[in-house]
């Protein structure tokens, strides 16, 4: 079954209204996104978690904006009814605005995507304010920042007291006010994410903030049990790839050192007579270059 026509913030907006959950994940490149848009995934994210799951960075700080529009038109190559999303990287909207509009003009120009993702609260609001007033649609992401991993001591959950929290949802009425369409939401209490999507007329999107939230997004390796190790708390993996990739790659490899792979079932045969004008009549077996 096909999607008719990608999601766009209006339809998104309809589905909160409507109590209709909004099923979000990332994806890195055409097969992974094609793979997503089968599914019929509402919307995908290009996430800067690129860095880390496909790049090998330890954190998403050292990720390019080249490298965020190389993923993203791949992803938007493979998913062409599908509603995709951008993270602007690290230092690309932090400065002037309006060379925060130059960055985010180059993503949506160069990948032809459906709007882009910044991370923080009210400090980004004048950056916020250019992109949506150029007419680029974008999702706040509040909570849990990976971009600013250092400042707040490595990845750890936010907004559990009542200051934090209240700054959060006054950052998110805030993003809402100035035009954002939607609002991620990463590892918050249950009980914040509730009164974070209750307060917003705009939908939420949880990663470890809990099931009222107006939709989830997984990271697509998380998902698929693709790292072979302990993820976060909030992570459900709906398989374990890691297992079945691996099985299969020491499989290949114990054929190939006996000598079992490629069997006759993978080879291409010549006609006898054709092999036979190539050897010149020679035994086969002993034909050798010659000066």
């Amino acid at each position: 079954m096909a999607r008719s026509a990608r999601h766009t913030t209006r339809t998104l907006r309809a589905m909160k209204q409507k109590g209709e959950k909004i099923a979000m994940v990332t994806a890195y490149d055409a097969n992974q996104a094609r793979m997503a848009e089968d599914a019929l995934m509402d919307v995908i994210l290009v996430g800067d978690s690129v860095g880390m799951v496909m790049l090998g960075y330890e954190t998403t700080i050292p990720v390019t904006l080249d490298e965020m529009i190389h993923h993203a038109k791949a992803v938007r190559r493979g998913a062409q009814n599908t509603m995709v999303l951008v993270d602007l990287p690290f230092a690309t909207y932090h400065g002037d605005p309006q060379e925060s509009l130059k960055n985010a003009m180059r993503v949506m120009q160069e990948a032809h995507v459906d709007g882009l993702k910044l991370e923080g609260g009210r400090e980004i609001l004048p950056h916020v304010e250019v992109l949506i007033r150029a007419g680029i649609p974008v999702c706040a992401h509040l909570g849990l920042t990976p971009q600013a991993v250092l400042n707040l001591g490595g990845y750890r959950v936010q907004g559990r007291d009542k200051k934090a929290a209240q700054r959060l949802l006054d950052d998110a009425r805030a993003l809402e006010a100035a035009g954002a369409f939607m609002v991620v939401l990463e590892c918050v209490p249950n009980d914040v994410g509730a009164l974070v999507t209750e307060q917003l007329v705009i939908p939420t999107i949880g990663i470890g903030a809990g099931a009222a939230c107006s939709g989830q997004v997984l990271v697509y390796h998380d998902l698929l049990g693709m790292h072979g190790q302990d993820t976060a708390k909030f992570v459900k993996s709906y398989a374990a790839l890691h297992e079945v990739v691996h099985s299969a790659l020491v499989a290949y490899r114990d054929e190939v050192k006996l000598g079992a792979f490629p069997s006759a079932q993978y080879t291409y045969e010549i006609h006898v007579d054709e092999l036979d004008q190539l050897y010149g009549g020679k035994e086969r077996g002993s034909l050798r270059e010659t000066d």
